[in-house]
């Protein structure tokens, strides 16, 4: 009996939802990977649409920790991401480590 080829069902914690999904948006939000740039390209809502739907999604202490969460964190827009990759590269070539 041959064996068939599965790849392994890996459990994570909070898997991607399908992107037809409406919850696709609150999840790519929330993921640290994703910018609002990469949101638009694939759903069509910009950063103050992603806002609204946030603010109306989730509870008002987690959409204040997620706003308090996007404005610290540089990678959220495409700009300051590509900026921050930039001077940790800078940083390693000369020898420094983070």
């Amino acid at each position: 009996m041959k064996k068939k080829g599965h790849r392994p069902i890996t459990n994570v914690k909070n898997p991607e939802p399908n992107i037809e999904d409406p919850d696709w948006v609150i999840w790519a939000a929330w993921a640290d990977r994703i910018t609002f740039e990469e949101i638009e390209k694939k759903t069509g809502y910009k950063e103050s649409d992603v806002i609204k739907i946030m603010r109306r999604s989730i509870k008002p202490s987690s959409f204040r920790l997620w706003r308090k969460r996007v404005n610290q964190k540089s990678i959220k827009h495409r700009k300051k991401f590509e900026y921050s990759r930039k001077q940790i590269t800078s940083k390693i070539k000369k020898g420094d480590y983070l």
